[in-house]
């Protein structure tokens, strides 16, 4: 009995915790404090705050992975969730493991926009396109981040001539197409954006760098 416990207690998994960038969210976990056996599975089940009974997540029923989607079981963006995760090795189960409170709405990461640089002579214009999320609307397109929160977003302009810490903000708001004015012809521009969430005083990551030269 002792040797059974002391298994259980080896394979259960640690650190359970939800992943989300724009409502894709998994539950991640790692394997217990044994080496991880050929033959360990893992249980995933969810729920909504609140609720009594835990749900199976099917396609996560008896995995070897240490990843589990949860991205349509977590569709309803304002309620708070909980995953668990549960192993089982040489026939022996292992105790539950809780994930924190999870609510989409609060904690998903926002991805940075889509930018798409188009210049003329002494301008250059700039097409931005929030993330989408998984989330799809009847006719079939994913419904865009910009459905679920009020986002700005930030373009900032670096001088090549000058240091690459020197990204200076050129624009701020809520427009998708701008229009930056009065650079000088010869001087290589790079331009990077991201997204501010002022409700949750968030930012994301920067877009990747798009250089050129008037």
């Amino acid at each position: 009995v002792l040797e059974n416990r002391d298994l259980q207690d080896s394979i259960k998994p640690q650190k359970v915790e939800f992943r989300s960038l724009n409502f894709n969210s998994t539950l991640h976990w790692q394997p217990g404090r044994a080496r991880e056996a050929r033959d360990t599975v893992y249980f995933v089940q969810y729920k909504v705050y609140g609720q009594r009974t835990w749900q199976n997540k099917d396609s996560c029923w008896g995995i070897q992975n240490h990843v589990c989607d949860l991205t349509n079981e977590t569709s309803d963006i304002q309620e708070p969730y909980y995953g668990r995760v549960r192993a089982a090795s040489a026939g022996i189960y292992s105790h539950w493991s809780l994930s924190c409170r999870f609510t989409p709405w609060r904690e998903t990461v926002i991805g940075p926009p889509m930018v798409t640089v188009m210049h003329s002579n002494k301008s250059i214009i700039l097409k931005l396109q929030a993330p989408r999320s998984p989330y799809k609307r009847r006719k079939g397109s994913k419904i865009p981040m910009t459905n679920y929160y009020d986002l700005l977003y930030q373009v900032f302009i670096i001088n090549n001539l000058l240091d690459e810490q020197h990204r200076v903000l050129v624009y701020e708001g809520k427009g998708k197409v701008i229009k930056i004015e009065d650079l000088r012809p010869g001087v290589s521009y790079c331009i990077v954006a991201k997204i501010y969430v002022p409700m949750l005083d968030r930012s994301s990551a920067y877009s990747s760098r798009q250089c050129f030269m008037l």
